[in-house]
C-alpha cells in the first residue's frame, strides 16, 4: 500500500495557532535573540539573520522546523509555537513579532481555533487522558480467551448449519427441487445472519446509554460481541438502500422518513443515534456512537436533525449534534460536545462556519412507494436469484468437482498427500484465475454497458432504475484487487484509462497512482498531465440529496500532487499546478486555485513549492529518466508477478485445508466444517506475517532518504503490497497487538487496537496501555514528487489516538497524550506528555476545538 504526502514549505493566510503562556511574552527583541539561538543550533549555522527565510535562505524543511517548534515549546521562558505559525511567519523577525503580540491580540483566533463553550457561555476545557485505573494483571488475556471461545462457538454453529444445509440440498431430486431447496436454505441463512446481531444486542445490552467502561472487562466483552456481529452481518452490503435504514431501526436507532445512508461504517450504539427525516450521510462517514479513550470505552449520543447533510470522510464524535437543515462538509469533524445550530453550515476539523452549500443537486420526486418498491425489488432479486445461485453453486461445486465430491463421499478411502496437493493446485488455480477473469469482464464489459443508462449532469430520483445501475457501476469498477496489483507502477495508467478515466497525455513517473484509487463512476474522472496521486483518493463525482442524485465530471488539473486520504469532489475549485496535502479538505468555493498548495481542513493556501530538495532532480528528466523508468518498470513487473503468485499460493493453502476438511467430514462430522473458518483465519494471518518478514529478511527497516528511482524504494513498494485486510478481523482483541509484534512493531503490553493501520511496522514503536481507535493510522514515510523519506514514529505509554487520527513520520508522542479524532499530526512533531492536540494540522488543544 503506497502512502505519499507533500512537504509543505510556506504558509498561507490563516488564524494563528500560537499558544499563549501563562506569563507575559518577552519583548520582540529578546525573542528574536532567543529564537535565533535555538534555530542556529538546529540548522548548524554560525549566524541566522532576523530576516532570513526559514526555507529559501536557511535551507530548512518542514521536519527541521517541526523540531524547532518542539525545542521552543520546551522552553518555559518562551511562548509556545506550532508548525502552522512557522508557515505564517517564515522569518525570525516576523515570528518574534507575532509571539510578542499582546495576549488579547493572540487570543483573537478565527472560528476554527475556538474551543466549544458550555451552555452558560464558559469555554470548555480541553479534554485530557485521565489516567485509567491500572488494569488487573492478565485481564486482557482472560478477555482474549473468551473472545476466542466465542469465535470458535460461532464458527462451529455456522459449520453445523452449513453442513446440514448442504446435505439437504444434495438430497434434492432434479434441478427444480435443487433450486427450491437452495432458495430456502439461502433465505433462512441470510435472515439468521441478520437477526443474530439484533438478538444479541437486545439480550446482551438492552438499550445503549451514555456510559463508559474499561476495555477487557465483562461489559467490554458484551460490547465486542455486538460490534463484531454487526460488522460481520450481510446488511452492511446494503448501505444506500432503504433496507439498511430499516435494519438500523430494528437495532434501536431512531430514524425518520426519507433518510439516505451511504456509509458502510456501522454505528454500534444504535440506541444513541437519532436521525431526522430527509437526512443524507455520505460514504466513509464515521458516526460510531462510541470511542475508546485512555483505556476505556465511552458511549455517547449522535443526534442529526431533519434535512441534515454529512459529507464524505466526515467524523462525528460522541455527544455531537446537527440541528435541522445543518450541514457538515467533506473531510470535516465534530469533536465531543460540539453541535451545529439549525440551518448553519460547517466544514473543517474541527468544524467552522462556511457558506458552502454541500447539497448541490436539485430534489426529485421520490416518495415512500418508490423507496418501498426498491427495497422489495432488492429482496426479490436476493432471494430468487443471488442466494439460490450462491447456495446452488456451492452444491454444484461439491457435487461436480471430482476433487471435492470424492472427499465428501463417506464411502471413499482417504487420499494420498500427492493426490491432495494435486487436487488443491488444480482447484485453486481454476478458482483464482477464473475469479480474475470474471473481475476483468465486470470491469471492462458489464460496467460499460450499464453506464449508457446514466447521463452526466442529469438529475435522477433515488431508488429507481438509474440509481440501481449507477450503484452497480460503482461496485463493479471499484474492485480493489486490480488497483492493489497494478498500483505504484506504470501499469496502472493503462488500467485506469481502460476503466474510463480521461488521463490526457501521461507523463510516466512509474508512481503516477497509488494502490487505493476509488470513484463513484470511472467515466467522469479527468486527470491532467504530469499529476501524481497518492493512496486513499476518493473521487466524489456523484452528488446526492435525500431524493435525487447526479453524476458529474471531476477534474484534477495538470501538474498536481495529491497526498494521502483525499476526498476530491466534482466542482472542486482547484486548477493546474496545485499541491494538495495529506487529508486536505478540497475547496468548493472561491476562485480556482492555481500554482499554489493547499494544507489543512479547512484548507489555506501556501505556495506550490519553494526551494525544493533538488538533489534527485537530475534523475527525473532526459536519458536518466528513460533509463531509470525502464528499470523500475522491470522491477515492478517482478513485484506484481511475485504478489500474484503469493495470492495464488494463499488460495492453494486454503483449498488444501478445505480438501482436508472435506476428507475428514465423513469421519468427524460437522465439527470439521466449523473449524475450517477458525483454522483458515489463523493460517492466513501466519502466512502473511511470514511473507512480510521474508521480504524484509527478518531485519528492521531503517530511516531512508532516496529517489523514487532508487532500487530501495522499489523494494519498499513491494513491501506495501503485502495484504493486510485480514488484520481487521482481530480488531478489539489482544491478538491484534500480538500480530503487530510478529510483524515487527515494537509494541507494549495491553495495547487496545480497535482498527489502527501501521504502514511501516519496524519503524513504529507503541508504548504500554495505548489506545488506538478505529480508522487511525501511523505512517512512517512520505513521498514528495521524486523523493522518498522515511523515519521512526514513537508513541509513549497510555497514548490515545482518536477515531480517524493520522500520525506522520518522525513523530514523538509523550506519555498520556491524546490526539483528537480526525486530526493530522504532521511529520517531525513532538507532542509533550499529558498534552491534548487536535485539528488538521494538529496543534495544542488550547488553540483548537476539543
Amino acid at each position: 500500500m503506497v502512502e505519499k504526502s507533500a512537504d509543505i514549505l510556506m504558509p498561507g493566510p490563516d488564524g494563528s495557532a500560537i499558544t499563549p503562556r501563562a506569563q507575559p511574552a518577552p519583548a520582540a527583541a529578546d525573542l528574536e535573540r532567543e529564537l535565533t539561538t535555538v534555530l542556529a543550533d538546529l540548522v548548524h549555522a554560525d549566524q541566522v539573520g532576523p530576516d532570513d527565510h526559514f526555507f529559501s535562505d536557511l535551507g530548512a524543511n518542514s521536519m527541521v522546523m517541526a523540531q524547532f517548534c518542539a525545542r521552543v515549546r520546551k522552553r518555559e521562558d518562551l511562548p509556545s509555537v506550532s508548525i502552522k505559525d512557522i508557515y505564517r511567519h517564515p522569518t525570525v523577525r516576523d515570528l518574534a513579532a507575532a509571539l510578542a503580540a499582546p495576549a488579547d491580540t493572540q487570543a483573537q483566533a478565527p472560528a476554527d481555533a475556538q474551543a466549544p463553550s458550555t451552555e452558560d457561555g464558559r469555554p470548555e476545557q480541553p479534554e485530557r487522558a485521565e489516567p485509567a485505573a491500572p488494569p488487573r494483571r492478565g485481564r486482557h488475556l482472560v478477555c482474549g480467551a473468551a473472545q476466542s471461545l466465542l469465535f470458535l462457538g460461532y464458527t462451529g454453529v455456522i459449520g453445523l448449519v452449513t453442513a446440514e444445509a448442504y446435505e439437504w440440498v444434495a438430497a434434492a431430486d432434479g434441478l427444480g427441487h435443487t433450486y427450491l431447496r437452495s432458495l430456502l436454505c439461502g433465505a433462512v441463512g441470510f435472515l439468521a445472519l441478520c437477526a443474530v446481531p439484533v438478538a444479541a444486542k437486545w439480550i446482551l445490552v438492552g438499550r445503549w446509554t451514555p456510559r463508559e467502561f474499561p476495555v477487557w472487562s465483562g461489559a467490554y466483552l458484551r460490547f465486542w460481541i455486538v460490534k463484531s456481529l454487526l460488522h460481520a452481518n450481510p446488511m452492511v452490503l446494503f448501505a444506500g438502500n432503504p433496507l439498511y435504514v430499516m435494519y438500523l431501526r430494528a437495532l434501536g436507532a431512531r430514524i425518520g422518513r426519507d433518510v439516505t445512508i451511504l456509509s458502510r461504517s456501522v454505528p454500534v450504539c444504535t440506541d444513541l443515534l437519532t436521525i431526522g427525516s430527509g437526512t443524507v450521510i455520505r460514504k466513509d462517514a464515521l458516526f460510531l456512537g462510541y470511542r475508546a479513550h485512555a483505556g476505556r470505552i465511552q458511549t455517547g449520543r449522535v443526534t442529526l436533525g431533519r434535512d441534515v447533510f454529512v459529507g464524505e470522510k466526515a467524523v462525528l464524535d460522541i455527544d455531537t449534534a446537527l440541528g435541522d437543515g445543518a450541514q457538515l462538509g467533506h473531510a470535516s469533524a465534530l469533536y465531543r460536545g460540539q453541535e451545529i445550530p439549525a440551518g448553519e453550515r460547517r466544514h473543517g476539523s474541527p468544524a467552522q462556519p462556511t457558506e458552502v452549500d454541500h447539497v448541490r443537486v436539485p430534489p426529485a420526486r421520490c416518495g415512500r412507494l418508490r423507496r418501498l418498491g426498491f427495497a422489495l425489488t432488492t429482496l426479490v432479486q436476493l432471494f430468487l436469484v443471488y442466494l439460490p445461485l450462491a447456495v446452488g453453486g456451492l452444491y454444484m461445486l461439491g457435487a461436480q468437482v471430482p476433487a471435492l465430491s470424492e472427499r465428501l463421499d463417506p464411502a471413499s478411502h482417504g487420499a494420498s498427500v500427492g493426490e491432495l496437493v494435486t487436487d488443491a493446485l488444480l482447484v485453486a488455480t481454476a478458482v483464482f484465475f477464473g475469479a480474475v477473469l470474471l473481475g476483468l469482464f465486470a470491469l471492462f464489459g458489464a460496467s460499460r454497458l450499464l453506464r449508457l443508462a446514466v447521463r452526466p449532469d442529469r438529475v435522477y430520483p433515488l431508488y429507481g432504475f438509474h440509481y440501481a445501475l449507477h450503484r452497480a457501476v460503482s461496485a463493479l469498477t471499484n474492485i480493489r484487487f486490480f488497483t492493489w496489483l497494478l498500483g505504484d507502477s506504470s501499469y496502472i495508467v493503462p488500467y485506469l484509462r481502460g476503466l474510463g478515466y480521461d488521463l490526457s497525455p501521461v507523463e510516466q513517473t512509474g508512481s503516477n497512482f497509488g494502490t487505493d484509487v476509488r470513484h463513484e463512476t470511472p467515466f467522469l474522472v479527468k486527470v491532467g498531465s504530469g499529476t501524481m496521486i497518492a493512496d486513499g483518493l476518493s473521487v466524489l463525482n456523484a452528488e446526492y440529496s435525500s431524493t435525487s442524485f447526479r453524476v458529474s465530471q471531476a477534474t484534477i488539473g495538470a501538474r498536481n500532487f495529491l497526498g494521502n486520504n483525499i476526498a476530491f469532489p466534482a466542482g472542486a475549485r482547484t486548477g493546474d499546478n496545485c499541491l494538495l496535502a495529506t487529508k486536505v479538505m478540497v475547496p468548493l468555493d472561491g476562485e480556482i486555485r492555481q500554482n499554489v498548495g493547499l494544507l489543512g481542513s479547512p484548507c489555506f493556501e501556501i505556495p506550490r513549492t519553494v526551494e525544493r530538495d533538488a538533489r534527485f532532480d537530475h534523475l527525473r528528466t532526459g536519458e536518466a529518466l528513460r533509463r531509470n523508468l525502464a528499470a523500475k518498470n522491470r522491477y515492478n513487473l517482478r513485484s506484481m508477478a511475485l504478489h500474484l503468485a503469493v495470492r495464488w499460493l494463499h488460495t492453494v493453502l486454503l483449498t488444501l485445508l478445505g480438501l482436508l476438511t472435506a476428507g475428514l467430514y465423513g469421519t468427524l462430522g460437522h465439527v470439521v466444517v466449523g473449524s475450517y473458518l477458525a483454522v483458515g483465519l489463523v493460517v492466513s494471518a501466519a502466512y502473511y506475517v511470514l511473507l512480510e518478514r521474508c521480504i524484509t529478511s527478518f531485519r528492521p527497516l531503517q530511516p531512508k532518504l532516496c529517489s523514487i528511482y532508487d532500487p530501495y524504494f522499489w523494494w519498499h513498494e513491494r513491501l506495501w503490497k503485502v495484504p493486510e485486510r485480514h488484520l481487521n478481523l482481530f480488531n478489539g482483541t489482544p491478538f491484534k497487538p500480538l500480530l503487530w509484534r510478529l510483524m515487527g512493531v515494537r509494541i507494549g503490553r495491553r495495547v487496545f487496537d480497535d482498527g489502527c493501520n501501521i504502514t511501516e511496522r519496524t519503524l513504529t514503536a507503541v508504548g504500554d496501555d495505548c489506545t488506538l481507535n478505529a480508522g487511525s493510522r501511523i505512517q512512517c514515510h512520505s513521498q514528495e514528487d521524486g523523493t522518498f523519506k522515511s523515519d521512526r514514529t514513537t508513541l509513549g505509554a497510555r497514548v490515545t489516538l482518536g477515531v480517524a487520527a493520522y500520525v506522520h513520520y518522525g513523530v514523538t508522542v509523550g506519555d498520556d497524550a491524546v490526539l483528537a479524532p480526525d486530526s493530522f499530526l504532521m511529520k517531525g512533531e513532538e507532542v509533550p506528555p499529558d498534552a491534548y492536540w487536535a485539528g488538521n494540522p494538529a496543534v495544542p488543544a488550547t488553540a483548537t476545538a476539543k
